[in-house]
């Protein structure tokens, strides 16, 4: 007699992610691709996308750098972030809207792991922002005259707030079965971004970007930016998250405990060590290069002057002679072959919160640099350089409130391509007629508007004559206390009809 055992049939049903891997993964790209392609995510790239490029090459004028272009990835995607968050939670609710809920019942995946593959859909808008990002700051690294170097740190708060905010949404749809919840998950999202925006130093880095009261330069040691821990505090509240929705979806699996264990301890280490603030070193090195620049600048003489920056600044030395060279090219008497030492300057002592302006050096022929170039940054040095060539010293030439400023002037935009849109440029108000402060790395100057109708009218001479006319009458234009018709007949021009008195 023969026996026949049957073996009994495995069961379609497995709880365990690795074996419902492929049905996961099935889900996960159609989850995906249905993200991707909502109106919502496809509106905020759109406008994402769009600001980026509007924006490329306007935030740093002519030569970036890359210690500013990495925060500047930070803030457009949040838009993304809460367009994601609002098409996960919904698509997360699908069949409760549609009334399919019942349905999953007789399928292979049980709801904690269609709700796994939500959760990998937002990775890949995640995915899909790094590119953006990547691709944001690799131009501004590829442009030529970019100084500094990017973190990586801050360039992942992007990528993770897009992942952060998906996460949130997969969450709240896990915990209220609501469409209303997401919508005021949004709000609640934006108060506290404004709340939390303006506290302190602490307190703000519990946000996902945290932006800069002001748009000072400072060399990368200097920053002082927790952005490695501000990553791993926003990469660990994701994963968090994430691991929750799973939990609250009956992922009741000990590696999803374990899981939420370790990113919750991941979270609670990032947002504690990013709110330690400045340490000591940094607080000393950041007044040192305030106070005594000269102990950490690198110097280098071109055609007998001296340029002394920040190590980061060197390839830049290059743009500032070229100023230099210009500006002694126009000017008469000894001022026309004098050396001078051009010193690159910032205040940081209060970090990227401070915007503290600079006073004036007092060593003789030693000009102010500052750390950004470009754009209005170049007339002003200009003017400074004009400025310590004619008065001797910086803080002399700041003080100088009569008819000198038209040679000054002259000198700092008489070499431009387009002097009168340089002009434009350097003055505070953007004007070109009537009286005006005229920026400088340091402290101002003030043109009256007759001294202004005086440098008008010698900028309408051809170039080569206005020189010739500056150069023969140097020692005139630049006596102490001339006024701006006195050097008006000096120049052959026009007595001026407007007013001649300074600021006091």
């Amino acid at each position: 007699m023969t026996t026949v055992v049957e073996k009994p049939v495995a069961s379609g049903m497995r709880n365990e992610l690795g074996g419902s891997f492929k049905a996961v993964l099935a889900l996960t790209l159609f989850e995906s691709r249905r993200l991707l392609t909502r109106i919502p995510v496809l509106l905020a790239f759109s406008v994402y996308l769009g600001w980026t490029v509007w924006r490329a090459g306007k935030a740093w004028g002519d030569y970036p750098a890359l210690q500013d272009a990495d925060r500047a990835t930070q803030g457009a995607p949040m838009l993304v972030g809460l367009a994601v968050l609002l098409s996960v939670n919904q698509a997360a609710l699908r069949s409760r809207r549609h009334g399919t809920e019942r349905y999953f019942t007789v399928l292979l995946l049980p709801h904690w792991c269609r709700t796994v593959a939500h959760a990998l859909s937002v990775a890949a808008a995640a995915l899909v922002t790094a590119l953006c990002v990547a691709g944001q700051f690799g131009r501004e690294a590829l442009r030529p005259g970019a100084i500094g170097q990017g973190s990586v740190g801050e360039l992942l708060v992007g990528p993770l707030t897009v992942l952060l905010f998906g996460l949130a949404g997969l969450l709240m749809a896990g915990l209220v079965r609501s469409v209303l919840a997401a919508p005021l998950l949004v709000v609640l999202f934006l108060f506290l971004f404004l709340f939390f925006s303006g506290m302190d130093y602490g307190a703000r880095w519990l946000l996902p970007a945290v932006e800069e009261p002001t748009s000072n330069t400072l060399p990368s040691d200097l920053m002082g930016r927790p952005a490695a821990w501000h990553a791993l505090y926003l990469a660990g509240l994701a994963l968090f998250l994430g691991l929750a929705a799973v939990l609250a979806a009956g992922g009741r699996k000990p590696a999803v405990f374990a899981g939420v264990a370790g990113t919750l301890a991941l979270t609670l280490v990032g947002g504690v060590a990013q709110s330690a603030g400045d340490s000591p070193e940094l607080v000393k090195a950041r007044e040192r290069a305030t106070v005594h620049p000269e102990q950490v600048h690198s110097c280098v003489r071109r055609d007998g002057s001296t340029y002394c920056a920040f190590p980061e600044w060197g390839p830049r030395v290059g743009d500032w002679a070229a100023v230099v060279d210009r500006v002694r090219s126009l000017a008469g008497g000894s001022a026309h072959d004098q050396d001078v030492v051009v010193r690159q300057r910032v205040d940081a002592r209060y970090g990227l919160s401070g915007d503290a302006a600079l006073d004036s050096l007092k060593r003789p022929h030693e000009v102010t640099v500052g750390t950004q170039w470009g754009g209005n940054r170049v007339p002003e040095f200009s003017a400074a350089v004009a400025g310590v060539l004619i008065a001797g010293d910086e803080e002399a030439a700041t003080s100088i409130c009569d008819g000198r400023i038209v040679p000054l002037m002259w000198l700092a935009v008489g070499w431009e391509s387009d002097p009168l849109d340089a002009l434009r440029r350097v003055r505070l108000n953007d004007t070109v007629t009537g009286s005006d402060s005229v920026l400088q790395p340091t402290n101002g100057l003030y043109m009256t508007e007759a001294q202004t109708e005086v440098l008008r009218a010698l900028l309408d001479l051809p170039r080569a004559e206005a020189g010739a006319r500056v150069k023969d009458r140097w020692d005139e234009l630049t006596a102490p206390k001339i006024t701006a018709a006195r050097a008006a007949g000096l120049l052959g021009l026009p007595a001026p009809e407007g007013e001649d008195k300074c600021l006091s």
